[in-house]
């Protein structure tokens, strides 16, 4: 049986075929690469700017222009930050101000959540409500503090209502941000569809805003956090309990900087793990899927 011959143009397109899956084998192999050194960039990157601050900081404190008394060390600061670990109040800071932090901002969620929607769907609401919520967010919410504890005394309930007067009217804003940029044919799809206006709201309009809605809520709470911080530095005593910004308080009075210091990078340390650990994979994973993150080196 004579031999079978593989004709020319078979194999120069096996050859081509060839080729272009290594081409895509290369490819696929240096995007990883890629992804990884990215992803290793994202924690040695803000490690050394850390690093560089602390030398930063130590270098000054060796000039010797301020006593130490006024301005600690990192050393002197670490010392602090130790001590106030071993007896229990940093702790008790941290778990008190977490805690109020996390059911403050849920309770905002909530609230402000429908509202948006609301005023997002009907027009002449928006347009009644709209500069009024636009003007609550460039309060400063401290400025609710005095106020507050004159409604509510020297408990819980005043700091609560700093937060939400500080995290409602931007969750509100970052909603109707996202719905003013969905485009108009997902509407007339739900519309073609028989969808209500609360069936449109919910499962078009809501998923369809997402990424400004999350953006929102960063935003609000950053807003939250802050304004927790200031109710808790001047609210202080009654059934309050002892929050990071009490501690913040209690070095000011003693005039220890030490403890103000250690107060102080505790704040922000919470601050960019809430927003490292909650956040930033919440919005990278809202990106990806859609197709938002092609090209990004973030």
């Amino acid at each position: 049986m004579p031999d079978t011959v593989t004709p020319p143009l078979l194999k120069r397109g096996s050859a081509e075929e060839m080729r272009s899956l290594g081409a895509g084998l290369d490819s696929l192999q240096s995007e990883t690469a890629r992804r990884k050194r990215t992803d290793l960039s994202r924690v040695l990157l803000p490690l050394a700017a850390v690093v560089f601050l602390v030398l930063a900081w130590q270098f000054y404190v060796s000039l010797g222009f301020r006593r130490r008394d006024q301005v600690p060390g990192p050393l002197d600061v670490l010392g602090s930050l130790g001590l106030l670990w071993q007896e229990g109040t940093a702790q008790e800071a941290i778990w008190t101000s977490l805690q109020r932090g996390v059911v403050g901002f849920a309770i905002s969620i909530v609230v402000a959540t429908p509202i948006g929607l609301l005023l997002s769907q009907v027009r002449l609401l928006r347009r009644a409500f709209g500069p009024l919520v636009s003007g609550l967010q460039v309060l400063p919410s401290v400025a609710w503090v005095p106020a507050a504890i004159i409604w509510f005394g020297l408990s819980d309930a005043t700091v609560y209502f700093v937060m939400f007067m500080g995290a409602i009217p931007s969750i509100i804003n970052g909603l109707i941000s996202g719905v003013d940029q969905i485009p108009p044919q997902y509407r007339r799809v739900g519309s073609i569809l028989g969808a209500s206006r609360w069936e449109m709201a919910v499962h078009v309009v809501l998923p369809a805003a997402l990424p400004g809605y999350v953006g929102g809520l960063k935003q609000g709470w950053a807003f939250s956090w802050r304004s927790l911080m200031a109710a808790e530095i001047i609210a202080m005593g009654g059934t309050l309990g002892f929050g990071l910004g009490s501690l913040l308080e209690q070095g000011r009075q003693l005039a220890d900087m030490g403890i103000v210091m250690s107060a102080i990078l505790v704040i922000l340390f919470v601050g960019i793990a809430v927003e490292l650990l909650v956040f930033a994979p919440v919005e990278k994973r809202l990106l990806r899927g859609r197709g938002l993150l092609a090209g990004s080196t973030r």
